[in-house]
């Protein structure tokens, strides 16, 4: 048996006072990130992919918990129970961020409000929108805009009842598909490929023995660090003449690169956050290397094209399309390379061949694959009834469901910092290969709708799911009881989203001051759909070659990397460097990379697990101050901290 299992009789049930505290804590979660995202566009939590709100729920826990467990012991929290707090909290974020919930709720009103004679939303495509996903009525839109009103009106109350019930079923039910195929995957990528979660080995080691963690002089001095530096760059808000330690973002292209062809360089920043640099210190050598090496090369592409005049192409050399055929590849790897595991699954529920210990398994595997098909076919029933065509709900799926794979994979294996991959979702994939004519109107516009879905990767819901599954394995806590508590978080994180955000739209006003939701969110849902409408794309063949091309050079890198032992670059390095957050975190990967391979290569292991401490301790103080920066904020009614990453 794989050392981090542990047979059934030997697990510990979820305890009910941890589901209690984990759903008293997701409302307050959900109103907390809205606020701090939408209202003040500060701080922004759930971009990274360990969401320091959840990381601060943590910390507070444990530490709170030690002095519990001098006065009371019997009420003390378990290590196991301190992990499905955690869990839930970063679950329900995962519903509740920037990429899911804060882009769908903008989207339900804005075709009918921002429609004007002069872009003729009302002729394109306004008939074609479910009135069941949508609001149209002036009325209640009007206080949603405009602020100084009340969700709590009856009128009110039943016009979002619809939408909001029909969307969080949605989401409760896709995210229930994803849970399906983890189920599936579980044993395999954890307890045969060995995969080792980066992410989570903060917060496994501060719940494990937590006397123990908090009673290490590096940890403190990592806390030290983070926090303070935080904390005084934060002050600035208050004291505005304060000097800034210069470890935020800065942009150095504009100084640096004034001249052609060097000016396309001119976006270049730099940053040194002790939370990235953190986090980057868990991930494998040979990735961290890559992040940093191919988002250079990404420039240097530029460059070079910009020289030979090749910038009049538009896009060249598609950066963008070259990544998400990395992804598409690395979607398919993964599939790959679990194909064994899933033939024997299909076996199993075909012939019957025994398949022992399944029932450490989220789900037994009949179950698993019967949710995933009836989870599949109610969503392909949501949106035909929606008015999309069968095709088209297979070809959408597939491309999302893959994609999702590449990021839980990534997220599994190598604890990736970041996976945004922006505006490179399916129907830009769909609309590129085929045309907007081939894909028909309704179709459009049903997509369009899955905005929330496709923008961006960055807080996606399904690796917080296998996540949860490797910390219940390491606590000893069973797999299957840990689902009920998941679902809890996703059915609460879901409609908590939904009343934080519209609570504070009607008390602020959409339009007033969610101004990010509003115009940013919102436009681009319909904008873009507006573009397809009023002037219909042909097939962009170069666009849907380089889509291939990227798939091709992740394929020969993973290939390289199978073969030689020496081989520095990793697949996933191509895939992820190209995005937003590579953009903003670049050098802290670098710098990460640096104290890594010198503590290594000079040091030796027990230098690096004495390095690594101090990391742990950077990651919770700085993600400590961002929050209590954040929480600050929505007590008083004004942005503080440091803002945006």
């Amino acid at each position: 048996m794989p050392k981090d299992a542990a047979p059934e009789h030997a697990t510990r049930r979820v305890s009910v006072k941890a589901v209690l505290l984990g759903a008293l804590f997701i409302p307050i979660n959900a109103y907390w990130i809205i606020t701090t995202e939408i209202v003040w566009y500060s701080g922004h939590p759930t971009v990274v992919s360990l969401f320091f709100n959840a990381v601060f729920v943590l910390f507070a826990l444990a530490l709170g918990n030690l002095g519990v467990r001098r006065l009371w012991p019997r009420a003390a929290l378990r290590d196991d129970e301190i992990l499905v707090v955690y869990s839930m909290v970063g679950i329900a974020s995962a519903i509740g961020s920037t990429d899911m919930s804060q882009i769908l709720v903008p989207a339900i009103g804005h075709g009918f409000w921002f429609a004007t004679p002069e872009n003729d939303w009302e002729g394109l495509f306004q008939h074609l929108l479910p009135s069941w996903l949508t609001i149209r009525d002036e009325t209640v839109l009007r206080g949603y805009y405009d602020g100084e009103s009340s969700l709590y009106r009856a009128d009110v109350m039943r016009a979002w009842l619809g939408p909001t019930a029909w969307w969080c079923l949605f989401i409760c039910v896709l995210v229930f598909v994803m849970l399906c195929f983890n189920s599936i995957v579980r044993r395999q990528w954890a307890e045969q490929e060995k995969l080792q979660y980066p992410i989570i080995q903060m917060p496994v080691e501060l719940a494990r023995d937590t006397s123990k963690f908090f009673g290490r002089r590096l940890v403190w001095a990592g806390i030290a660090i983070g926090f303070g530096l935080e904390a005084y760059n934060g002050s600035k808000v208050l004291l505005p003449a304060l000097p800034l330690v210069p470890y935020a973002r800065r942009n150095i292209g504009a100084l640096l690169f004034t001249e052609k062809p060097w000016s396309v360089l001119s976006g270049i920043n730099v940053a040194f956050y002790p939370y990235i640099i953190g986090l980057g210190f868990f991930i494998p050598l040979d990735l961290s290397f890559s992040c940093w090496f191919f988002f250079l090369s990404w420039q240097f592409q530029r460059v070079f094209a910009s020289a030979l005049g090749l910038r009049a192409l538009p896009g060249f050399p598609y950066i963008t399309e070259q990544t998400a055929g990395g992804y598409l590849a690395l979607g398919f790897l993964a599939l790959w390379v679990t194909r064994r595991h899933l033939r024997r699954v299909g076996r199993h529920l075909l012939h019957g061949d025994a398949f022992p210990d399944e029932g450490r398994e989220p789900f037994s595997y009949r179950v698993a694959v019967g949710g995933l098909v009836g989870g599949s076919i109610f969503v392909a029933v949501f949106c035909l009834y929606a008015g999309m065509s069968l095709w088209a709900i297979v070809a959408f799926f597939s491309i999302y469901m893959l994609l999702s794979v590449a990021v839980s994979r990534m997220r599994a294996e190598l604890g990736t910092p970041v996976h945004d991959l922006h505006y490179a979702g399916p129907e830009q994939m769909m609309t590129m290969a085929g045309g907007t004519r081939a894909i028909g109107a309704r179709n459009l516009t049903m997509m369009s709708l899955f905005w929330f879905l496709t923008r961006a990767y960055r807080s996606h819901p399904m690796p917080h799911q296998l996540e949860g599954f490797k910390m219940a394995e390491r606590a000893r806590l069973g797999n299957r009881r840990l689902v009920w508590a998941m679902t809890i978080a996703v059915v609460l994180g879901a409609f908590a989203s939904f009343w934080a955000f519209l609570d504070l739209a009607y008390r602020y006003g959409a339009t007033a001051k969610i101004v990010g939701a509003t115009f940013i969110f919102g436009d681009e849902t319909f904008t873009r759909l507006q573009g397809w409408m009023a002037s219909p794309q042909d097939p962009d063949i170069p666009r849907t070659v380089f889509h291939f091309v990227g798939a091709g050079m992740t394929l020969l890198f993973a290939g390289m990397r199978t073969r030689f032992v020496w081989w520095p670059l990793h697949p996933a390095g191509y895939a992820v460097s190209s995005s937003w957050g590579m953009h903003v975190f670049w050098s802290c990967l670098f710098a990460s990379w640096l104290i890594k391979w010198t503590t290594l290569r000079f040091y030796g292991l027990r230098a690096h697990a004495q390095v690594g401490r101090l990391m742990m301790g950077a990651i919770l103080g700085e993600g400590a101050a961002r929050s209590i920066w954040g929480l600050a904020s929505v007590v008083t009614g004004m942005p503080l901290g440091t803002g945006h990453w």
